[in-house]
């Protein structure tokens, strides 16, 4: 071995404290990159295989009966590689143990021909037979969540006939990687459910014999889905289709992507700070071992090393830190990402998702680290570099005196002298303590994240459900209703208050923006589901006009006071203009609300009702269930306090994994910054400590004037890492705001005091390390040391 690296060797032992913690905290911003990497590629490439395989369509149209004649014209459109009619419809279940009925998706599958596209992937059991009667393939996330087999039989209401229904296998579909109900932000796999049923068997019961009410198209390769989209909106628009749309818009396609979109934000913001830390601290400590060995860059000079090889020597310092943390960032990264990838099971349903380590990612961050290493050690390598051995053999120049900013206002009298000699030494240093004071800024900053994520679902939970969500159950009808159908709701056993509320599929246009939305309108004086402003209170919904989501606003760059362009895609199916009079603040979807009466002369109906929501005596709950059980008209029920206790459970342990990641993320760089510029002042001040105990100075005085300075460093870095925590929180939850999904930034003094918290114990532990080190501190021997 080269002596230079012996002398490596022999250096690194003896720092090997404050080489550990840049490389812990080098490790922690890689495993984090590497880990969200990673996830992108698992998701991609399943995504894409799985999509592949089972023939994902490109374009889907939902429309209300066409013959299957029609089938053949369809597959003649230009750019239409191929082309699926199906039926589909919702289903009511009677389960065991589930005193509220469940629902779900019922979807045909061909029995006179293979199936084109969108073919299941059976996991066990068999496809219904032809010709079979009541034989079903169910979706396996709401098999597990029941512990359903092949062979068991479950009660249905299937358009309003009740009949009995035998599961013969359990199945996935690229259709329902995300198996919730539409605009439902998390599964409910206990309550919602997917089915397979024999084509003809299904068209009987919907009362489509011969036709269907759902199309999948598979775009030619090279040719634009918007030609496509368009020749199929006019070819089904006579038999009363709704807008087609591609896998953009697709509810569990785009719930998918929303996720890998979020990652890509945290694949850059975190590792970001957690290298430029590491840069900072690679910087103080090999400056600190620059300066200190002076006199032995001197004599490697001297006895003939050029400037080259002393420059590549303190290099391989920076080398070793880029290693170990590779290594232990690699290794932590690919922990992290399979465990992770548990979770993802419970949200997207692949035949197989395993954590695949993206080597890409893996070159990156060998880049990347290396790039902030050697970023942060440049500067000492240069000073090493163009050291004259002449001047490297006389002892650094000592600091100049200057009183401090306490002294100079004529306040000294009111610090003792440690304190006073503390805040000297920061200003003396006012580089090195500003990047003391950033480190430790960023480690308060990086809790305030995830512990405004845990108050945003706690707003959700106990605010905007309370507040916004005032109902116990929402009812929706298979089919538009009269007068007659609000009455038997209200009529319903416990039944308190009722109100009616009228949806319509639309596409809102305005300019060249447009978007498929439901226009719900529900009647100007409604209590039960209220909608609110950003600052959580009611809005009055307007005579005429409409009320619309902020996020559709933003995506359709519109604000009040505009006029959208409405098409209604049901009925006689009108065009109008409708202004906009407010914006509603809400976390799930996209939405518009106006008057139910506007609505309804739209239209030109009479008081019919998609729905209801409504308030129950919960003392008659159990027959208020039991009636719902038996209503053929009713397509879904949505029960408040159930959705949010699924919420709750579904949330609970992800926000507690991410939280308990990102804490253990901070209390490491705060350690890590501590205990490293305590360490360098320790070196570089050992015989003024030294010589302040000789002259009767105690060990605690001493230590006072080492920690007092990262002390006040410490509460100067707080105020300033809870505005760069609020702003790194701010822009990820505007990031990962999407269609499907979003979070309020909600920052509470329960999230500072924790980020404060963390801070503070894990300084004052370190602080105790140091203080512990100063005490065995060999006077006699620092003392020895020759100028």
């Amino acid at each position: 071995m080269a002596p230079l690296d012996l002398k490596l060797l022999r250096d690194i032992g003896k720092m090997k404290g404050q080489m550990l913690a840049v490389g812990i905290i080098m490790a922690c911003g890689l495993a984090m990159m590497i880990t969200t990497r990673s996830l992108i590629v698992s998701l991609e490439t399943t995504r894409d295989a799985y999509y592949a395989r089972h023939r994902f369509a490109d374009v889907f149209c939902d429309l209300k009966r066409a013959p299957n004649a029609l089938r053949t014209r369809l597959a003649e459109l230009p750019g239409v590689a191929a082309v699926e009619t199906r039926v589909t419809g919702k289903v009511t279940l009677d389960l065991p143990g589930l005193a509220e009925p469940a629902d779900g998706t019922i979807i045909s599958i061909p029995d006179d021909r293979p199936p084109q596209l969108h073919t299941l992937f059976l996991r066990r059991g068999r496809l219904p037979e032809r010709g079979s009667r009541g034989e079903v393939v169910v979706g396996e996330a709401f098999a597990e969540a029941h512990g359903f087999e092949p062979g068991q039989q479950i009660a249905a209401i299937i358009h309003g006939a009740r009949q009995t229904l035998r599961i013969t296998g359990i199945a996935l579909s690229p259709e329902y990687v995300f198996e919730a109900r539409p605009g439902d932000t998390l599964p409910d796999n206990r309550r919602f459910g997917v089915f397979w049923m024999n084509e003809r068997e299904l068209a009987n019961a919907f009362q489509l014999d011969g036709a269907f009410n759902s199309v999948l198209v598979d775009v030619a390769p090279g040719e634009a889905n918007a030609s496509v989209l368009a020749a199929l909106d006019r070819t089904l628009a006579p038999y009363g289709g709704l807008i087609a749309y591609d896998r953009r818009d697709h509810a569990s396609g785009k719930r998918l992507d929303d996720e890998i979109n979020i990652l890509r934000t945290l694949s850059f913001a975190f590792p970001a700070v957690f290298l430029s830390i590491a840069a900072f601290m690679s910087s103080a400590v090999l400056t600190r071992l620059v300066r200190l060995q002076r006199e032995q860059i001197a004599q490697l000079k001297a006895f003939g090393y050029s400037s080259r090889q002393v420059g590549v020597h303190y290099l391989k310092f920076a080398l070793v830190i880029v290693v170990f943390g590779l290594v232990v960032g690699s290794v932590a990264g690919v922990w992290l990402g399979t465990n992770i990838v548990l979770v993802y099971h419970r949200f997207f349903r692949f035949p197989l998702l395993v954590f695949h380590p993206d080597t890409q990612a893996l070159a990156a961050a060998l880049v990347v680290s290396a790039g902030a290493a050697f970023l942060g050690v440049i500067g000492a390598v240069r000073q090493a570099v163009r050291l004259p051995p002449a001047e490297a053999m006389r002892p650094e120049p000592p600091a100049e005196f200057r009183a401090s900013l306490l002294e100079r206002l004529g306040l000294a009298r009111l610090a003792s002298p440690s304190f006073r000699m503390a805040l000297r030494n920061l200003e003396r240093k006012p580089w090195q303590a500003a990047f003391t004071a950033f480190g430790l800024a960023l480690a308060t900053g990086i809790p305030v994240v995830p512990g405004s994520m845990r108050e945003a679902i706690n707003y959700l939970i106990e605010v905007q459900w309370q507040d916004a969500q005032r109902q116990d159950v929402t009812i929706s009808l298979i089919e538009p209703g009269s007068a007659s159908a609000l009455s038997d709701m209200q009529h319903l056993p416990g039944v308190v208050k009722a109100e009616p509320f009228r949806g319509v599929p639309a596409r809102v246009r305005f300019g060249h923006r447009t978007r498929r939305i439901a226009i719900t309108g529900v009647p100007r004086d409604a209590t039960l589901n209220r909608m609110l402003d950003e600052k959580g209170r009611p809005l009055a919904l307007p005579p005429d006009g409409l009320l619309v989501s902020a996020k559709l606003a933003e995506i359709l760059g519109a604000q009040p006071g505009d006029k959208l362009e409405i098409e209604v895609q049901e009925g006689r199916r009108p065009v109008c203009e409708a202004t906009i009079q407010g914006l509603v603040t809400d976390y799930a979807g996209l939405a518009a609300y106006m008057d139910v009466g506007a609505l309804r002369r739209l239209m030109r109906e009479g008081p019919t009702v998609s729905g209801a929501y409504l308030t129950v005596d919960q003392s008659r709950w159990a027959e208020f269930l039991d009636a719902i059980k038996r209503a053929p008209r009713v397509a879904a029920l949505g029960i408040k306090s159930a959705v949010r206790a699924s919420f709750r459970k579904s949330t609970a342990e992800m926000i507690g994994m991410v939280q308990g990641l990102y804490f253990s993320f901070s209390i490491v760089v705060a350690f890590g910054v501590v205990y490293n510029s305590a360490r360098i002042a320790l070196s570089e001040r050992s015989r003024d400590l030294a010589t302040l105990r000789v002259i009767g100075f105690t060990h605690r005085e001493v230590a006072a004037v080492l920690i007092g300075e990262l002390a006040l460093l410490t509460l100067l870095a707080l105020p300033v890492g809870l505005v760069i925590g609020s702003l790194l929180a701010k822009g990820i939850v505007g990031t990962a705001s999407t269609e499907s999904v979003r979070l309020p930034l909600v920052l509470t003094a329960r999230t500072y005091a924790t980020a404060v918290l963390i801070v503070v114990a894990s300084a004052g532990f370190s602080f105790a390390v140091v203080s512990r080190r100063l005490h065995r501190l060999d006077l006699l021997g620092v003392l020895k040391a020759h100028d």
